[in-house]
């Protein structure tokens, strides 16, 4: 339960080692660089924004590259193959890889290259087709849709609307012009919508029969060639046919560039590495020959740090303690039972400076109250075995994916235990495997006791976990304000608190209607109630006294106090809230013996047999999935409303080190993090 100690970093070294001192530091991933915010005639910073750009393309490059080559040559990949995680690559790879850089990014400019062609001759294929089918009702025709006439002659070629025969054509065409000379006029095709056809007349006739023809809706042919049709559709068709074949060969060509996929992620990684390294040049303050770089480093690790960049660079480096405006970023460290649910603590915030882990206090109440609502032994032993069966099986998975499935095995392991102490295996399905199929009553007795039977005592043992879990909130509170020796603080705000709430939860149980009410086996004495009346009364009026001890006005004092006095209620809907635990443990019990009953509904025998083993499956499958996400936000409530509501605020920053595989997406650096 930690907060890393952080330590200021200062160093000054040659600027002609800037770009190898960024490279080892991006390599341990240690340091948190920050701007150093000086700027004047003797120190600049450095645009390098047109390196970054080349850098960036270079990244969109290999990324589309892959995109075609994955395309082409699918990899073979299993439904959790993003559980893998990202490959180790040391720094004799990434060394190594600097001399095949220029042929990746060469080969990814190949691909993307014949990816363009590929579409290019696509869409040719696509305008030919549209041009073969334009043509289809010309084919008759032997002359090109071009053709204008002869020396004295004129040719019209077109489409009137409508379906005619000759004889209406030759008739419409005459009463249109009648004072033109004579003409031929044939049809080419004829379809439902339109006629094809070919009119012939003197040079002289043309603009009267082209007016008619006009007047008539003649259209010319969409498609215009030099060749008649029917030798114009099988130039088209051999140009398609040819696309066709530029397109194989340029999709085997890609195939072929399959060797180069590690390369090209490794391309990817490679320049968005550099790209960041570059970025941080932009936070150096530079001079002619030097330059200055600032930071952060967590304490443990700064005389690793020192020790090995003074044994490789002239320089020189400085440690401080940071300042109280200083906004220092947080690293958290726990150990390997509470790790997993700093990610939870990271969700709703980060402790501000001043204020202590609570991780390694909440994880032990997270997995009991996560498994408590769940509360089924199978069920628990399922997400146990899943998530430790994945975390051996993929031990490269990413960090906060690690957690997760920690997380879930600790919190399968509380569920295991919980429906051990309930007597709950997949609901009742003992019983009602026995009654169906065997006719004979077995069962595994609870532990402890069955909520089913008993919800009135699981409600009254909800209660009593929230108020342990509150007090234990307060209680991290106390430690808080004691070790920033905030003495009045701790004895105004929190140890008052106890005696109030504490006095008051005493005093009702000693009432026989509470003891009706929750079935209390035990009796408090007159003399302790009295005690807790007493003590009750003096925390309510110190609270009283001292909750607007801000305020100078004595009359906006006791106000003040008056109203802090008034929280107590939510005290009360804070405890009401760990009803919730009874709530979700009496539904998953519940749905998972309706799920058995459906499926014994069909009887014994073959097909109940079949029948209750689908229903069986699909329903307490469902059953897991629901309440295990109901579990999840209703255990992370109670951590940040109730539990968090009584010590915790946040707003911590969290630390982000200059590290090689921060923005990488398929290898991770084995970073050279010294001890």
């Amino acid at each position: 339960m930690a907060v890393i100690q952080m330590k200021r970093v200062v160093i000054c070294a040659l600027k002609k080692n800037r770009k190898q001192l960024l490279e080892d530091l991006q390599r341990r991933g240690v340091v948190e660089i920050s701007d150093t915010g000086l700027e004047d005639d003797i120190f600049h910073k450095s645009n390098l924004s047109d390196f970054r750009a080349i850098f960036t393309k270079n990244v969109a490059d290999a990324r589309r590259a892959l995109e075609i080559l994955n395309s082409a040559v699918p990899q073979d990949q299993s439904m959790l193959s993003a559980l893998e995680g990202k490959k180790a690559l040391t720094v004799r790879e990434y060394e190594e890889f600097a001399k095949r850089h220029d042929d990746t990014l060469r080969a990814a400019d190949r691909l993307e290259e014949l990816e363009k062609e590929m579409a290019e001759n696509r869409a040719e294929i696509v305008r030919t087709d549209l041009e073969r089918e334009a043509l289809s009702p010309w084919l008759g025709l032997d002359i090109p849709l071009d053709f204008k006439g002869t020396h004295k002659t004129a040719a019209l070629i077109g489409t009137l609307p409508g379906s005619l025969t000759q004889e209406e054509l030759a008739e419409k065409i005459a009463q249109a012009a009648p004072q033109a000379g004579p003409f031929s006029a044939e049809i080419v095709s004829t379809e439902q919508d339109q006629t094809c056809l070919f009119l012939f007349c003197e040079k002289k006739d043309r603009e009267a029969y082209a007016a008619a023809l006009n007047f008539l809706g003649f259209a010319r042919p969409a498609v215009q060639a030099d060749k008649p049709p029917a030798q114009q559709a099988e130039v088209l068709k051999a140009a398609a046919e040819k696309c066709r074949q530029t397109i194989e060969q340029d999709q085997s060509e890609i195939k072929s560039y399959a060797k180069y996929r590690d390369d090209l992620e490794l391309l990817e990684d490679y320049d968005a590495m550099r790209s960041d390294k570059y970025k941080m040049i932009g936070h150096l303050s530079q001079s002619k020959r030097t330059f200055l770089l600032a930071g952060y480093v967590p304490a443990k690790k700064a005389a690793g740090l020192e020790a090995a960049l003074t044994g490789k660079f002239d320089l020189a480096i400085e440690f401080s303690d940071p300042k109280e405006k200083d906004d220092v970023p947080v690293l958290l460290k726990n150990n390997a039972f509470a790790t997993p649910t700093e990610d939870v603590l990271e969700s709703f915030s980060l402790p501000a400076r001043g204020e202590i882990d609570p991780t390694a206090l909440m994880a032990p109440f997270y997995y009991f109250l996560y498994g408590m609502m769940l509360g089924d032994a199978a069920y628990g032993i399922i997400i146990a075995l899943v998530t430790f069966i994945l975390m051996k099986k993929y031990p490269r998975m990413k960090p906060s994916m690690h957690r997760m499935m920690n997380m879930f095995f600790y919190c399968g392991l509380s569920t295991a235990f919980w429906g051990v102490m309930f007597g709950s295996y997949f609901g009742d399905v003992v019983d009602v495997v026995g009654k169906t199929f065997f006719n004979v009553n077995v069962t595994i007795p609870a532990l402890w006791f069955t909520p089913i039977n008993q919800p009135m005592r699981l409600l009254v043992f909800c209660l009593l976990v929230g108020i342990i879990h509150l007090f234990a909130g307060l209680g991290a509170g106390l430690y808080q304000a004691i070790h920033n020796r905030r003495y009045k603080d701790a004895l105004y705000d929190i140890v008052l608190w106890y005696m109030l709430v504490g006095g008051l939860i005493v005093l009702l149980l000693s009432t026989s209607m509470m003891r009706d009410m929750f079935s209390l086996t035990f009796v408090i004495s007159p003399v302790a109630a009295k005690a807790a009346t007493i003590v009750a009364c003096v925390g309510a009026v110190g609270i009283i006294l001292t909750g607007g001890r801000d305020s100078r006005n004595p009359v906006k004092r006791i106000m003040k106090g008056l109203y802090s006095l008034y929280n107590v209620t939510g005290y009360l809907s804070d405890v009401l809230s760990y009803s919730r635990l009874l709530a979700l443990g009496l539904a998953t019990g519940v749905i998972a013996s309706v799920v058995n009953k459906m499926g014994s509904m069909a009887g014994g025998g073959v097909v109940g047999a079949i029948a209750f083993i689908l229903i069986f499956i699909v329903g307490h499958t469902l059953n897991i999935a629901i309440n295990m996400l109901g579990a999840y936000v209703h255990t992370n409530r109670l951590q940040y409303v109730e539990f968090f509501g009584k010590f915790y605020s946040g707003g911590g920053r969290k630390f982000h080190p200059f590290s090689a595989s921060a923005h990488t997406k398929y290898y991770q650096f084995k970073e050279e993090n010294e001890s």
